[in-house]
C-alpha cells in the first residue's frame, strides 16, 4: 500500500467526484438493504392476515379482509418497487461519480508518465525496450485505475453494507447472526486463493498471446527472407508449438474457472441452510417471527458477493501496487538533460568543442577523446571518419541528447548547458543517420519541420514543394499515384532508402535554421542524386553554419573545413586540398574510393 501512497492527492483533486461517490454508496446499500425489512414486515403481516381470515372464512366480514390482504401486499410491492428504483438510480450515480474519476486519474497519469518520458534523456530509451515503456503507460496505468474504481469502489460498499447490515442483524437475533456470518469469512479465504491461481493462470496465457502476436507480426514483417530461405514450414511448425502452448495454458485458467462460482454457490447455500435450520429452531421457541428467517435470507445473499469480492479486490490491490512501483521508478527518474534557460533571442551559429570528452554510460565505450575545434557562423564543417570514429556523438551532443563528461561546449561564446534549449533545437536542422518518418502522408512529414511556426496554408504548400526539390525528390513524390498525400508506413507505399533519406533533408531545411546537421544523411543516394542534393545545399548552407557528416569523401570534400576523426580524436584536419597534400588517412581513403567508383562503373 506504501506505493499506491502516492496515488493519494487524486483523491483530493478529485474530491467532489470521490464524496458524492462515497454518499452514493452509502445511499444505494441503504435502500438495499431496507426491503429486506418491508420482506420481514410483509411475512408476518401475511402469516397474521391469513390466520385472521381463516378465522372470518364464511363470514360477511371475510370479502373485506380479503381486500385488505390484497391493499397490504400491494402497498408493500409498490414500497419494494420504489426501494429498488431508488437503489438503482443511486447505483448509477455512484459509477458515475468513482468510475469516472477513475478515468480521470487514468488520464492524468498517462500524460503525467508520456510528459516524464519526453523530459528524459535519450540514453534512457537506449537502456529500456519499447515494449517495457508501453506496458508501464497503458497496462500498468489500467491495472492501477482497477484499484481507484473498481476496487475503490466495492471496498466502500462493502464496509457501508457491513456496518449497516450486520448491527440490524445482531439487534433482531445475536445467535442467528453468529451462524449465518460464519462460512463468509471462509468464503472470502477459498475465493482469495482461487481467484490468485486465476490470476497467475491469467498472466500466463497473456503472456504466451504477446508471444504468439510477436512471433506472427515478426514472420509477416520478414515473410520476403522466409521465402527466399525456404523457411515456411519450420515456422510453421514453431507456431505450431506456440498456439499448443497457448491452449494448454487456457485449458488450465478453465479448469479453475470451473471451481470459481460452484465454490461461491456452495457457500452460498450453506449460509441459507443454516438461516433457514437456526431460524426454524428460533422460530419455534418464539426467539423470532417466521418474517426474519426470510429477512436473514436477504441479508446472507446481500452479504455473500461482497465478501466473494474481497478476494478479488485485493488480487486488484496487489496488480496494482507492483504496477504503481513500476511506474514510480519511471516517474522518480530524473531527467539528465535540464533546460534552466526560458528565454528567446537570436542564435548565430558559432560553435565551438573545447577538450570534450564522452563515454555512453549504456556502454561504457569513450566515444569522443579530448575533442576540439571551431566553427565561425556560415561556415560548414566535415566530418569524416571509420564507423565507430565518434561522428554521429558530435551531432547528438550539438543537439543536447547527452551532456559532454569534460570539456565544454559553446554557442555564439556561451555554454551549450545555459542555452534555452528548445531554441536550440528550433534554430537546429537535423538529419540522422538512422531515418525516421511517421505513419502519415509525406506532405505532412515533411511539414513536421514547421509545426511550431505560423505560415498560412498557401505558403506552408510553397515551402513543402521548394523543400522537396530542393532535397532531390519532388520528382519520386509526383511519380506516386496521390503525390504529396501519399501515406507512408507499415500499410503505406514501400519507400526506397534514398527516398527516406530526401525526405528527412527536406523535412529538416524546410524549416530554414541557423545550423544545419547532415549525418551521413546521403549514404543510400547514388552518386548523380548526391550532386544535385550538394549542390542545392550550397545555396541552402548560405549564412548558416553546417556540419557535415560522413564516410563519403565526395559529400565532405566541398566543405571549408574537414575533421578526420580516428577512435574519437582529430587524427587530421583542414581543406580537402591541404588534407591531399597530407596523404594521410583523408588521402587513403580518397583512394580507395576513387577505385570503389571505378569499379562501379565499369
Amino acid at each position: 500500500m506504501r506505493s499506491l501512497g502516492s496515488l493519494n492527492h487524486y483523491f483530493w483533486k478529485y474530491k467532489y467526484l470521490f464524496f458524492s461517490g462515497l454518499i452514493c454508496i452509502v445511499l444505494s446499500n441503504f435502500f438495499a438493504i431496507y426491503p429486506a425489512r418491508i420482506i420481514q414486515q410483509l411475512v408476518d403481516a401475511v402469516i397474521d392476515q391469513i390466520l385472521i381470515n381463516q378465522l372470518f372464512l364464511g363470514t360477511p366480514q371475510y370479502g373485506a379482509l380479503i381486500r385488505q390482504s390484497v391493499i397490504l401486499t400491494s402497498y408493500f410491492a409498490l414500497l419494494m418497487l420504489a426501494m429498488a428504483l431508488l437503489k438503482g438510480v443511486f447505483m448509477f450515480l455512484m459509477r458515475q461519480t468513482i468510475i469516472i474519476m477513475s478515468r480521470h486519474v487514468e488520464y492524468d497519469l498517462k500524460n503525467a508518465i508520456y510528459s516524464h518520458y519526453q523530459k528524459l534523456h535519450t540514453g534512457f530509451f537506449k537502456a529500456n525496450s519499447t515494449g517495457d515503456l508501453m506496458n508501464r503507460i497503458s497496462e500498468d496505468v489500467g491495472r492501477v485505475r482497477m484499484y481507484i474504481g473498481p476496487a475503490i469502489m466495492y471496498t466502500s460498499g462493502l464496509i457501508i453494507l457491513f456496518l449497516l447490515v450486520v448491527p440490524i442483524m445482531f439487534s433482531t437475533s445475536p445467535k442467528l447472526t453468529l451462524f449465518v456470518l460464519m462460512p463468509l469469512p471462509i468464503m472470502s479465504i477459498a475465493v482469495y486463493l482461487v481467484n490468485s491461481n486465476i490470476l497467475r493462470k491469467s498472466e500466463k496465457v497473456q503472456q504466451q498471446l504477446s508471444r504468439i502476436s510477436s512471433f506472427v507480426q515478426e514472420a509477416f514483417s520478414g515473410i520476403r527472407i522466409l521465402k527466399a530461405y525456404n523457411r515456411l514450414e519450420h515456422f510453421g511448425l514453431e507456431f505450431d508449438k506456440e498456439t499448443d502452448e497457448y491452449q494448454k495454458r487456457n485449458l488450465e485458467l478453465v479448469k479453475f474457472n470451473a471451481i470459481f462460482f460452484p465454490l461461491i454457490m456452495l457457500l452460498i447455500g450453506f449460509s441459507t441452510l443454516l438461516a433457514i435450520y437456526v431460524g426454524g429452531m428460533e422460530v419455534a421457541k418464539g426467539n423470532i417471527s417466521p418474517g426474519v428467517i426470510a429477512e436473514f435470507i436477504i441479508y446472507v445473499n446481500m452479504l455473500t458477493w461482497p465478501m466473494a469480492m474481497i478476494g478479488w479486490v485485493t488480487s486488484l490491490m496487489q496488480r496494482a501496487a507492483a504496477s504503481q512501483i513500476r511506474i514510480n521508478e519511471f516517474l522518480h527518474t530524473a531527467p539528465e538533460i535540464v533546460n534552466h534557460n526560458q528565454e528567446v533571442y537570436p542564435v548565430n551559429g558559432k560553435i565551438e568543442f573545447n577538450q570534450v570528452n564522452f563515454t555512453y554510460q549504456e556502454t561504457g565505450i569513450q566515444s569522443i577523446k579530448d575533442l576540439s575545434f571551431q566553427i565561425e557562423p556560415g561556415e560548414t564543417l566535415a566530418i569524416l571518419g571509420r564507423t565507430g570514429s565518434g561522428k554521429s556523438t558530435v551531432a547528438e551532443l550539438l543537439n543536447r541528447f547527452y551532456d559532454p563528461d569534460s570539456g565544454n561546449i559553446h554557442i555564439d561564446g556561451k555554454p551549450l548547458a545555459e542555452h534555452n534549449i528548445y531554441l536550440m533545437r528550433k534554430e537546429t536542422g537535423y538529419v540522422s543517420q538512422e531515418v525516421f518518418l511517421f505513419s502519415d502522408t509525406i506532405y505532412n512529414n515533411i511539414a513536421f519541420g514547421l509545426h511550431d511556426m505560423n505560415y498560412s496554408k498557401e505558403e506552408e504548400e510553397k515551402l513543402v514543394i521548394q523543400a522537396a526539390k530542393d532535397a532531390d525528390v519532388y520528382d519520386n513524390i509526383m511519380g506516386f499515384k496521390d503525390g504529396f498525400q501519399t501515406r507512408i508506413g507499415e500499410r503505406g507505399i514501400t519507400l526506397s532508402g534514398g527516398q527516406k533519406q530526401r525526405i528527412t533533408i527536406a523535412r529538416a531545411i524546410i524549416k530554414q535554421p541557423k545550423i544545419l546537421i547532415f549525418d551521413d544523411c546521403l549514404s543510400a543516394v547514388d552518386t548523380e542524386t548526391e550532386e544535385k542534393i550538394l549542390q542545392n545545399l550550397v545555396r541552402i548552407m548560405k549564412g548558416k553554419t553546417c556540419i557535415l557528416i560522413s564516410h563519403r569523401i565526395s559529400t565532405v570534400k566541398m566543405a571549408d573545413k574537414i575533421l578526420v576523426l580516428d577512435h574519437g580524436s582529430i587524427a587530421e584536419q583542414g581543406t580537402h586540398q591541404e588534407l591531399m597534400l597530407q596523404k594521410g588517412i583523408y588521402f587513403d581513403l580518397y583512394q580507395k574510393q576513387l577505385i570503389e567508383d571505378q569499379q562501379e562503373m565499369v
